[in-house]
């Protein structure tokens, strides 16, 4: 295959770039190349949001070809949060055909080294980089994000993640040299000499499952991370969240080709209303690596099963926030109301139980009860979502008919503190979208466990009473042991809660914030700063992203020889 792109030109294009990135995960301080404002776009190849929009327009009701072997039907079926029939259709594969072809080309990705697959890597990141507002309609359509957090979860800080992953991997591959000689004294005897090559491999093909809620965010990780350590990677999407994944293997198939490399390295595996192909496909025998953002009984399902996978993870958890005492009552309130409403809830971070002793809390506005409390985050909810193109602006759409069941009955699992209302979406008349709902919970009470204790994804948190900070604690340790925590908050102003809080957080391996009041909230990470998960706890079975993330994904073969 002849390549339009030489390495060289690849290296001369992206070396810095690949540079920065590891000077970003060595020190964790702020950097992006990705820009977040949706006008830095239109300069340079990129498409501005004009273009983007008459892309993304275009492929409605259009035909996918990707140009893979082993095609045998086309599918499709994805319908938008917001009442869109997106109408596009996929191309579904022979898994007898598609998979031996995407072996077919690991030999010369294998050979040709951690450095000039990085690169590549960037050249597909850029690429999608340049159409992130044609990515931002089909993450909005298909996750039910509004469109501005479509733009930059779906677009700008998803890539980040991804070049992370390819940063992480570039690392883990030149951590051994590639020639090594080496001579071992004998004394009065000649000494022993012996050359020695080492070859990072990759373990085969890497199966990326996606979600619905955040295709490219959760599912970039693990793509570049496989395919930057010389892997083949088929993406295996959400039946509801096809088109995002569908584009990015798209402009990896066309690199590639660009590149000289074999286009088939990476594939998409779309299926047929009800199919349900990701457990026959995580039971193969050439998928060697599985990389899974969803529930836990799959996530579990497949711990336990694709045994011939090295298997990566992201479940659900109960995450939990401590609220003992503050010294910016409103700040807390305002931090803690967007946390519970942006999105809808429809995060892994997003906070689902809030601890408050039931005797109140300190605070620079003097003693809160925990009624005032409760009431005092309820009002602010309702004042950040009071105006309804705002409150669209926050919540997008219910992703799932699931969602909506979960808030619904919600409500009568105790004494409701905010109730859910209906938004209307004057643009997207279909879309159903909901305010949060707080209820009020008691910790000492078994009946009121079941709820707290487990998972409500959406727009639900529970307001749950204690008893002291001791107790809290040892609730939040004992969640985070059971069920597992994406995230961990807490709001004290004693230095000794706070370090109780931290000690169950080291031991529990969950990741903290404290006393959050500005404009950083719990349920959103930074890429090269912060981890995403721990792979500590039952939530996560790896963390986004680290050395772990990345470095089982080769091995490192060695041939040595006689000097």
């Amino acid at each position: 295959m002849t390549a339009a792109l030489s390495a060289h030109e690849l290296i001369a294009r992206h070396r810095s770039t690949l540079d920065q990135a590891l000077e970003a995960i060595r020190t964790r301080a702020y950097w992006s190349p990705h820009p977040e404002h949706p006008k830095a776009y239109g300069e340079n190849g990129s498409l501005d949001a004009a273009a983007g929009k008459a892309a993304f327009d275009a492929l409605l009701g259009s035909r996918l070809d990707l140009g893979q072997p082993g095609t045998d039907d086309w599918v499709g079926g994805e319908t938008s949060p917001y009442g869109v029939d997106l109408g596009v259709t996929y191309p579904h594969a022979d898994l007898d055909v598609l998979l031996p072809a995407m072996k077919a080309g690991q030999r010369a990705w294998r050979d040709a080294g951690a450095e000039q697959r990085a690169v590549v890597c960037l050249e597909i990141l850029k690429r999608i980089s340049d159409r992130t507002h044609e990515f931002a309609h089909a993450v909005m359509h298909t996750s039910g994000q509004a469109f501005m957090m479509a733009f930059q979860a779906g677009g700008p800080h998803a890539q980040d993640r991804g070049l992370e992953a390819v940063a992480y991997a570039y690392v883990e591959q030149v951590r051994t040299p590639d020639n090594a000689e080496w001579t071992k004294p004998q004394g009065k005897r000649d000494p022993l000499a012996m050359n020695k090559q080492f070859t990072p491999v990759p373990r085969g093909i890497a199966l990326m499952i996606g979600c619905n809620t955040f295709p490219t965010w959760n599912g970039y990780p693990g793509l570049f991370a496989s395919l930057a350590t010389g892997n083949a990677v088929l993406v295996k999407p959400h039946p509801r969240a096809v088109l995002p994944l569908a584009l990015t293997v798209q402009v990896a198939r066309e690199v590639l080709a660009e590149t000289g490399f074999d286009p088939n390295l990476v594939a998409l595996a779309a299926e047929r209303p009800g199919e349900g192909i990701a457990k026959t496909l995580a039971l193969r025998p050439e998928i060697r690596i599985i990389d899974y953002t969803g529930s836990t009984e799959f996530g579990d399902w497949l711990e336990a099963n694709a045994r011939q996978a090295q298997v990566y993870t992201e479940k659900a958890g109960v995450n939990t926030v401590v609220v003992h005492s503050t010294s910016d009552y409103k700040g807390m309130l305002a931090n803690l109301a967007f946390s519970l409403s942006l999105y809808s809830g429809q995060m892994c971070t997003t906070p689902q139980n809030l601890l408050v002793p039931r005797e109140g809390i300190s605070t620079d506005q003097g003693p809160k009860s925990y009624d005032e409390v409760v009431a005092d985050l309820a009002k602010s909810v309702d004042g950040l979502l009071g105006d309804d193109a705002r409150a669209n602006a926050l919540l997008g759409a219910i992703v799932n008919p699931d969602v909506k069941a979960r808030l619904e009955a919600a409500a009568g699992l105790g004494e409701v503190a905010l109730a859910s209302r209906e938004i209307t979406n004057p643009d997207f008349p279909g879309a159903v979208v909901r305010t949060p709902v707080i209820v009020k919970l008691d910790g000492a009470k078994p009946d009121d466990e079941a709820a707290y204790m487990s998972e409500c994804f959406g727009p639900v948190s529970f307001a749950v009473a204690v008893d002291s900070a001791a107790d809290a604690a040892e609730l939040l340790r004992r969640t985070v042991r059971e069920k597992g925590a994406m995230t961990v908050g807490a709001y004290t102003t004693d230095p000794e809660v706070e370090q109780a809080v931290q000690e169950v957080c080291l031991e529990e391996a969950a990741q903290l914030s404290l006393n959050l009041t500005g404009g950083v909230y719990v349920n959103q990470t930074a890429a090269f700063s912060d981890f995403h998960g721990s792979g500590g706890n039952p939530a996560a079975s790896a963390a986004l992203c680290d050395g772990a993330f990345v470095a089982n994904r080769f091995r490192v073969v060695e041939v040595r020889r006689d000097a």
